[in-house]
């Protein structure tokens, strides 16, 4: 294809919505090649990778998130259906759930007093303000409820946002590498532990692992944020901030 076609094709594309969606897809299926070419190292997480080739393109061309998110917003309107989606690999593990009910609770609960109270303490003992402590105390849920819980209690939702895209990057990146670590195989229990800490983005990543363990991470993140949503503003109350 030669130059001038190639600029044709940027004009048309940069004054159209098809253009977010466009290097989204783009992006994301350079860094999807480079996670294969790596062997599938948690290190080259294509969540990450994309995400920096997009800042990098948007820092470069000058383009405002709003610009982007005209397009983008067609990919972020599948996490709907890609949420309901989890629901046939859980059918298919249904059985094994029902094995695991009381582990799956308790790890629920322990998961999420441990998530936002460590959080809690870590802000509160390197001098954070309130407003930091309660933005950190809800960054293990999904982000629609953790910027709900973020606002009730007192933070401030676009900094719980973007504490939780950093909690599920870490997550994805770090989990199944401390699982080995660990020693741990079961994928039922690697998959309860990806989807409580890291929610969305751990659970793609837990996906790429197996079916069983990424039909058990989409249940945990579920009820994850339904735990939360229940739990923190109660523990915030219990510890008096």
């Amino acid at each position: 294809m030669n130059e001038p076609a190639i600029r044709d094709i940027w004009v048309y594309l940069s004054a159209s919505p098809l253009l977010g969606l466009t290097i989204t897809l783009v992006a994301y299926g350079l860094a999807y090649r480079l996670y294969l070419k790596s062997n599938s190292s948690p290190l080259a997480n294509p969540v990450v990778s994309s995400v920096a080739m997009l800042i990098a393109l948007l820092m470069v061309t000058g383009t405002s998130y709003s610009e982007y998110f005209e397009g983008g917003q067609f990919v972020h309107f599948l996490l709907g259906p890609a949420t309901v989606a989890l629901a046939v690999p859980l059918y298919q593990q249904f059985s094994r759930l029902r094995e695991l009910w009381l582990p799956v609770t308790i790890s629920l609960v322990c998961g999420v007093v441990i998530a936002a109270g460590s959080s809690i303490g870590l802000a509160w003992l390197l001098g954070g303000s309130t407003e930091i402590q309660m933005s950190l105390a809800p960054k293990s849920a999904t982000a629609p409820v953790a910027m709900g819980i973020s606002e009730t209690i007192g933070g401030i939702p676009s900094l719980t946002a973007v504490l939780v895209v950093a909690t599920g990057i870490v997550g994805a990146v770090l989990g199944t590498k401390l699982f080995e670590w660990m020693r741990i195989t079961d994928d039922s229990v690697k998959g309860i532990a990806m989807g409580v800490a890291a929610h969305g983005i751990g659970t793609a990543r837990a996906f790429q692992v197996s079916s069983q363990m990424g039909a058990f991470s989409g249940l945990a993140m579920a009820l994850s944020a339904f735990a939360t949503a229940l739990i923190v503003p109660w523990l915030v109350d219990l510890i008096g901030i």
